[in-house]
């Protein structure tokens, strides 16, 4: 088999240990090889970094177990090109299953350039990345806490949550205050309700007549407190993400020109069209898709990154964001068309995008929603409708144009 890279590694990673085989071609075009196994603390990984150095490798493989490949990465990626490859893509034979043949089957298969490597961002999208992810948790986290407020409430028979559509609402927390404050008259508290609320007090006093029990006070207060607490943490994260966009767009900044006064050749201005496009400027043009906003278009940018030559086409990026139609196929017959696996923090919020935008009025994918969900369900027309969106933010990142409208009336003037 033809010899592609000639001095490569396969890296065997786990959580305490790292086997590592290290293969060249030399000058009679034989195959060498060394394999040894190391500690995955950062001083030991230093070690493996001068061990392969020892042969001037230039391609490292190794499999994407967990995170435990995170660490390595870290100390290999300025010094050789690493690949991160799928581990179901390079199962081995079936009987042959230990440590050593499982670095030196990688190393095999990167000699012979048989490998695929996965997408790993540089080093400021994975900061953005982690620091979107850590918000996209306790946004969740709040929702659960959210829930657990409503069972209690359930619990003491306030049917708050049936009439007010938000119980964390400017007018449902000042009576979920005055419940923990000890208060029972229900007038009372209907009696701050604000803005459209106030024509529910009649229904309000009804919701609020409960049998309340010390121990709901207590908990609903620790409740409550927890929910402050994360609304604090969310917006203070959301204010690192900020700045860390500001320092991605804008990395160096540009020096003054030396030679002082009197030169009288001017730098040519570029046209907007040919400018780099920024992080910052990314995000206010993925704003303009449909249920889209700035927090969506941050978690997108994070997960997919600025740069969409790394997906030849949407389609591409579509199936990388798990979002694409699976192929199977057999003697003729068409099988499951369930959507393959992918990166889940971007399918997830794409989805959540999807439902945003089928609820905005007079758009065109409002329209293609209620078209696929009568032939096909909803949940298989939501998943469309966020492939759509995400191919439409791959061409909006490509040629730099914000989104296009095709209105609700698109199909009618189709036909």
């Amino acid at each position: 088999m033809k010899v592609i890279y000639k001095r490569v590694a396969g890296l065997d990673v786990h959580k305490k240990t790292v086997v590592a085989t290290r293969m060249r071609v030399t000058g009679e075009d034989r195959i060498e090889w060394e394999t040894k196994t190391f500690g995955t603390k950062t001083p030991e990984l230093l070690e493996l970094l001068d061990w392969l150095s020892g042969w001037e490798l230039t391609h490292v493989a190794m499999e994407s177990t967990g995170d435990y490949w995170k660490p390595v990465f870290n100390i290999l990626e300025d010094s050789v090109e690493v690949w991160l490859v799928n581990a179901q893509h390079v199962k081995h034979v079936s009987g042959r299953k230990t440590d050593v043949k499982d670095s030196e089957w990688l190393a095999e298969l990167m000699l012979h350039g048989l490998l695929k490597p996965s997408f790993i961002p540089p080093k400021p999208q994975r900061a953005l990345r982690e620091l979107t992810r850590y918000r996209s948790r306790l946004i969740e986290e709040r929702t659960r806490v959210v829930n657990r407020v409503q069972k209690l409430l359930e619990g003491a028979n306030i049917k708050l949550a049936s009439v007010a559509s938000d119980i964390t609402g400017v007018s449902a927390r000042a009576m979920l205050a005055e419940i923990v404050a000890g208060q029972t008259d229900a007038e009372l508290m209907a009696d701050l309700a604000r803005g459209r609320m106030r024509s529910k007090i009649p229904e309000l006093e009804k919701a609020l007549t409960g049998i309340v029990q010390p121990h709901h006070r207590f908990v609903l207060a620790q409740q409550l407190e927890h929910i402050d607490f994360l609304d604090e943490k969310v917006e203070a994260i959301s204010l690192k993400i900020g700045e860390q966009l500001e320092s991605m767009s804008w990395p160096d900044q540009p020096s003054e020109p030396e030679g002082g006064e009197g030169t009288e050749e001017e730098t040519p201005v570029a046209d907007e069209s040919e400018l780099p496009l920024t992080w910052d400027a990314a995000v206010e043009l993925l704003d303009t898709i449909p249920g889209v906003n700035r927090r969506t278009a941050e978690v997108m940018l994070a997960e997919m990154g600025l740069d969409m030559s790394q997906f030849p086409t949407a389609n591409h990026l579509a199936s990388w964001a798990g979002l694409a139609p699976g192929n199977h196929q057999s003697g003729g017959k068409r099988y499951s068309g369930r959507t393959t696996k992918g990166n889940k923090p971007l399918a997830s919020i794409m989805v959540q995008a999807a439902w945003s935008a089928v609820r905005t009025k007079g758009t065109f994918l409002k329209a293609r929603y209620h078209r696929i969900a009568a032939r096909r369900g909803k949940k298989r027309a939501i998943v469309a409708i966020a492939h759509s969106m995400l191919v439409s933010a791959w061409h909006m990142l490509t040629y730099q144009q914000p989104y296009q409208e095709l209105g609700d009336d698109y199909f009618d003037h189709r036909k």
